[in-house]
């Protein structure tokens, strides 16, 4: 029925409904109250003149028997007028999707179904009544276009001849379509098939009407059946519906079976193993969950050396777990615990492999250069051979970004045979990630080193910690402090997790720590832990990692054949000064890669054999170069310093100038630290009190407004080294004598005179060597430091040592 049914009446208008509900008692009716779908053959005369009924969702047939529900308040006069008919007909017309509250009377069809009213009830906002299809009418003239309609109405005739063969055989078909449906679809109920058998082959119409009623088509296509009136062509159309609805039914009914059969097939099994089960336990020869748990962590301590306050311990919680119920919170808690106790490697090692030139060739094949790295590990391993074991040492790899420092750490496991483990401790802000949370808590889990010893299944693998320098602190705890009793050979031999609760021995572990900077490592930390310093590669190492290593890796990884991308030495050694300066590799891997993605294009895109990358179509490639050859700064009061960055080493050129004579000052710009501004202060002040001694004219900075200036002043720079370039610069300013060499220098100056040392002395040769300076001078306190370099790094170098100043400006100024 329509959308329009929610209503309530007038309950001073209920009189009429139950006179109505005595007249359609009178009424004949043939048909069971709410019997879905019905025909009765109506042999009534029909009134000319009746009260229309919109109708939504689909239209109603003749002889059609079917409950409706309409809306009391919009149709109650309609019905109470119908009430008073003496024949107590309504013709329902079907107007599809149009608005009850707009409807003209073009939106009802000329085609309706009168139909007689019985049983009417009255609800709150609902009138119900059962509608008996009677006949189809003709809309001939409109007596009312305001609600309640009312039409004057023709009965059209169906044109049948009930001897034509072509009828007869729809109608067989009909009817034994609508015999295929009942079957497949529980909705037509049993009363259906007993009526089906009333009709027959020589009453088509009846039957036509039927078969439309009891399908599932939209209203629209009823509606054409409707208004369709000669018989035969009704039930041309009728056919296809019905044969429709049994393809849909069928393909129901097979998506039923097959479910039904899923399911059948599920719960038969899962009788049968419950039967299975059942049967196994009254013979012995089965376990239940509980005990298969039980028998699986006895079974992991087979062969393991567990220490016996371990045991007892995984003893206490199987006997527990033994008596818990297996559905319980207390049982997941036990059982995770024991399933971590089990799985550590008590007692399992792997033998190390102390051979020194295995070890050698294992490191030059994976790193070219570092040869003081190289050699302190090989003395590692040489001090392990006669101690028996290297368990229990603390390595602490530091130097910038991409100079090898994980891959370090891989080599050495390897070398050794040793299994590996790595994870990064950079961030790491909960000591829980280190120790381990405490079981009462919901989710808890090991540490990362329980975690670790799980995954290699030996108490002696080499576990790399990577960033140590950059562990956070928060109000969750302080993860630095919580790795003091991992990294101490002396406590973490009963290495506590809060989580196992039980000690751990990690003294067999090889512990390998990486850091870019040390000022980030609490003290008590980097006690614990034996320096090696990779302080970065010069242009020549560079390029014997870029040939042996990152070339034919690129390659590798994208499947490109080295003959077809032929790149030049010349060419590389161009990318290494123009495009990649820095101490590590990283970015000059990642040019290296920008280079092989244009030459895959342009191999594909000209359909050429091979590409040639040289010096002269290299910035087809990577653009204009990112650096420029560096051009030593020289004049009056203008000196090359050398400064260490967590990048490498740097050259560090000091400015000073005089402003004007009209006053005394002192200004410091280039976005100086306070350790920086510190060293200008002293270097202006031992400057300004030993005029005389240098050969300047002592009255110089009397009226002198001095600027000093560290160029690239968006940088931020401190560090305790420049102390004797500043000095050098102010007194090359007052002796008005420009330094006429490539001279760089380093050091920090005292009140007195005294040059103190300084660190990072091969970072800073190295840029040095970079800028093609090859006279420098350090604190005499760093001799042994440069002693130490290695021989390339050394070799055509003029160095000039510096206890005082004095010795500083002998060098410069003769």
């Amino acid at each position: 029925m329509s959308d329009d049914q929610e209503h309530p009446g007038d309950p001073a208008s209920r009189d009429w409904i139950h006179e109505t509900q005595d007249d359609a008692d009178e009424a004949p009716f043939d048909a069971e109250e709410g019997s879905g779908h019905a025909m009765v053959p109506a042999r009534e005369t029909l009134p000319e003149r009746i009260y229309l009924l919109p109708i939504h969702n689909r239209p109603f047939f003749p002889a059609q028997v079917q409950p409706l529900v309409i809306n009391r308040e919009r149709w109650e006069e309609t019905m109470r007028r119908v009430g008073k008919t003496p024949h107590h007909t309504v013709g329902l017309a079907f107007v599809g999707e149009a608005a009850v509250e707009g409807l003209a009377h073009d939106d009802f069809p000329e085609i309706g179904t009168a139909v007689k009213v019985h049983k009417l009830q009255d609800e709150e906002q609902q009138i119900q009544f059962i509608a008996q299809g009677l006949q189809r009418f003709r809309i001939q003239r409109w007596l009312s276009r305001e609600p309640p309609y009312l039409v004057e109405v023709s009965y059209p005739r169906e044109p049948v001849d009930a001897g034509d063969d072509e009828a007869r055989a729809y109608a067989m078909a009909l009817i034994n379509g609508i015999k295929e449906l009942l079957p497949i679809n529980p909705l037509y109920g049993e009363e259906l098939k007993h009526y089906l058998n009333r009709f027959s082959p020589h009453e088509p119409g009846p039957l036509t009407d039927f078969a439309a009623a009891i399908t599932s088509a939209k209203g629209q296509a009823l509606q054409d059946v409707l208004a369709t009136l000669p018989v035969v062509a009704r039930m041309q159309k009728v056919l296809p519906l019905l044969r429709k609805e049994i393809d849909v039914a069928q393909l129901q009914s097979e998506i039923s079976e097959q479910v039904n059969a899923q399911m059948q097939e599920r719960q038969r099994e899962f009788f049968l193993r419950e039967q299975l089960k059942v049967i196994q336990r009254e013979l012995g020869i089965s376990k239940d969950d509980r005990e298969n748990d039980v028998d699986t962590f006895r079974d992991r301590l087979e062969g393991l050396v567990v220490p016996p306050r371990v045991l007892t311990r995984i003893e206490e919680e199987l006997d527990k777990l033994s008596v818990l119920e297996t559905g319980s919170p207390e049982y997941g808690t036990t059982r995770n615990y024991l399933d971590w106790l089990t799985s550590m490697p008590w007692g399992v090692h792997s033998s190390d492999n102390l051979d020194l030139p295995h070890a050698r060739a294992i490191l030059d094949r994976d790193h070219d250069g570092l040869k003081d790295v190289k050699e302190r590990i090989i003395e590692f391993l040489a001090e392990g051979t006669f101690k028996g074991d290297v368990g229990g040492s603390i390595l602490l790899l530091v130097g910038p970004p991409g100079v090898g420092k994980t891959s370090v750490g891989r080599s050495i496991a390897e070398a050794l045979g040793r299994e590996f483990y790595r994870f990064s401790v950079g961030g790491m802000r909960d000591e829980a990630e280190i120790k381990g949370h405490r079981r009462t808590y919901i989710g808890a889990m090991p540490g990362k080193l329980v975690q670790a010893l799980k995954e290699v299944e030996v108490e002696n693998p080499v576990i790399m910690l990577d960033e140590i320098d950059k562990l956070g602190q928060s109000f969750q705890g302080d993860p630095a402090s919580a790795l003091l009793e991992v990294l101490d050979p002396e406590q973490n031999v009963d290495f506590l997790d809060h989580y196992l609760d039980v000690r751990l021995d990690l003294s067999r572990v090889l512990f390998v720590c990486t850091a870019n900077t040390l000022d980030s490592i609490p003290p008590a930390l980097l006690d614990r832990m034996e320096q090696i310093r990779l302080s970065g590669y010069i242009a020549e190492e560079k390029l014997a990692i870029a040939r042996h290593h990152l070339w034919p890796k690129l390659l590798k990884r994208d499947r490109i054949p080295k003959k077809r991308i032929n790149l030049t030495e010349a060419a590389l050694k161009q990318v290494i000064e123009g495009y990649a300066r820095e101490a590590g590799v990283r970015q000059l891997e990642k040019q290296l890669h920008r280079i092989v993605r244009k030459a895959a294009v342009k191999l594909l895109e000209n359909d050429q054999q091979s590409v040639r990358v040289s010096v002269n179509n290299l910035e087809t490639f990577l653009g204009a170069p990112l650096f420029r050859k560096e051009q030593v700064l020289k004049g009056e009061g203008v000196v090359t310093g050398l400064a260490w960055t967590a990048m490498g080493g740097a050259t560090l050129p000091i400015e000073a100038g005089k402003v004007h004579a009209l006053d005394r000052g002192f200004k410091l710009t280039g976005k100086l630290g306070e350790v920086m501004q510190e060293s200008a202060n002293i270097a202006y002040s031992y400057v300004l009190g030993h005029l005389h001694d240098f050969g300047a004219d002592a009255d110089f900075f009397d009226s002198a407004f001095v600027h000093l200036h560290v160029p690239e002043g968006a940088t931020p720079k401190d560090g305790p080294s420049a102390g004797v370039t500043m000095t050098t610069a102010l007194l090359s300013l007052a002796r008005h004598q420009a330094i006429d060499r490539p001279l760089a220098m380093t050091g920090e100056l005292t009140l007195t005179g005294q040059v103190l040392p300084v660190g990072g002395i091969r970072e800073k040769i190295i840029a040095a060597r970079r800028s093609e300076i090859f006279e420098v001078i350090l604190p005499e306190a760093n001799r042994r430091d440069f002693d130490e370099l290695p021989d390339f790094l050394k070799e055509g170098m003029t160095v000039h040592f510096a206890a005082r100043y004095e010795d500083v400006a002998r060098v410069v100024f003769g």
